[in-house]
C-alpha cells in the first residue's frame, strides 16, 4: 500500500483530501503545519507528500525547500491558491515535481497522483547505481563522486541525470524532460532544462570541459553518451 503524506492547514480541504485518498486505497497521513509535515517527510518512508503552499507557520516553499536540501527524494505535488506563473515556476525550482492550483478536481489529482507514483517507480526500479567516464553515481543514497571526489548534485540534477542515462543514446528533447521530470506539462519556459544541464555539465565534466557525455543536438535537445570518444 503507498503511502501519502498530505499537508494541509485548511480542515475542511484536509479532511476531504484524506477521505478521497483512503477511498483509492492509500495508506494517509497528515499534517496541518508546515513544521509537523517537514518532520513527517523527514522521517516517514512515504510514496507521495502533498504540500500546500499556504501554511501558518512554515510556509509550504520553505518545507519544500529544506525536504530537498535534506535529500529526500520523495515525489512532491505542491498545491495551491496562486494562480500566478511565477509561483508555479518557484515551487517547481524549489523541487516539486508537480503543481495544482486551487480548486481542482478529484479525478485530475488522482490522474496526477497515479502519474507521479508510476514514474517514480519506475525510475527507481531500472537505475540505482551507474558510472561512466570519471563518475560514479548511486541513485539511492543520492551520492556522486568524480575522480574519486564527492559531487553534491540536488534532488532535481540526480532527476534529470537519471532520465537522460536511462535514454542513452536517445535525443532528449526539452519538453521531454519538462513532462517526465518535471510533470508539468505547461512550463512556461525550456530554458530551465538548458540551466540544469549547464550544471550538470560543470559538476560532471569540468568548468570549461568541452561535454563528452551530456551532448547538444542542435535544435533537438540533448543526448547522453556513456562511452565517450
Amino acid at each position: 500500500m503507498k503511502t501519502i503524506l498530505v499537508v494541509e492547514d485548511d480542515p475542511a480541504i484536509l479532511r476531504g483530501l484524506e477521505e478521497v485518498l483512503v477511498a483509492e486505497h492509500y495508506r494517509v497521513l497528515t499534517a496541518a503545519t508546515g513544521t509537523m509535515g517537514l518532520t513527517l517527510g523527514k522521517k516517514e518512508n512515504l510514496d507521495l507528500i502533498i504540500l500546500d503552499l499556504g501554511l501558518p507557520d512554515l510556509n509550504g516553499e520553505e518545507v519544500c525547500k529544506q525536504l530537498r536540501t535534506a535529500g529526500v527524494p520523495t515525489p512532491l505535488l505542491m498545491l495551491t491558491s496562486k494562480s500566478q506563473e511565477m509561483d508555479k515556476v518557484l515551487g517547481l525550482e524549489l523541487g516539486a515535481d508537480d503543481y495544482m492550483t486551487k480548486p481542482f478536481s478529484v479525478r485530475e489529482l488522482l490522474a496526477r497522483i497515479r502519474a507521479l507514483l508510476r514514474r517514480d517507480h519506475g525510475m527507481k526500479k531500472e537505475l540505482e547505481e551507474y558510472a561512466f567516464g570519471q563518475i560514479v553515481v548511486d541513485f539511492r543514497k543520492q551520492e556522486t563522486a568524480r575522480k574519486g571526489k564527492p559531487v553534491k548534485l540536488s534532488v532535481r540534477e540526480y532527476a534529470v541525470l537519471k532520465f537522460l542515462i536511462l535514454h542513452e543514446g536517445e535525443v532528449v528533447t526539452r519538453d521531454m524532460l519538462l513532462n517526465e521530470v518535471w510533470g508539468y506539462e505547461h512550463f512556461p519556459t525550456t530554458r530551465t532544462v538548458d540551466n540544469y544541464i549547464l550544471a550538470l555539465r560543470k559538476k560532471l565534466e569540468g568548468e570549461n570541459a568541452t561535454p563528452r557525455h551530456i551532448l547538444t543536438v542542435h535544435t533537438a535537445g540533448y543526448k547522453f553518451v556513456k562511452d565517450a570518444t
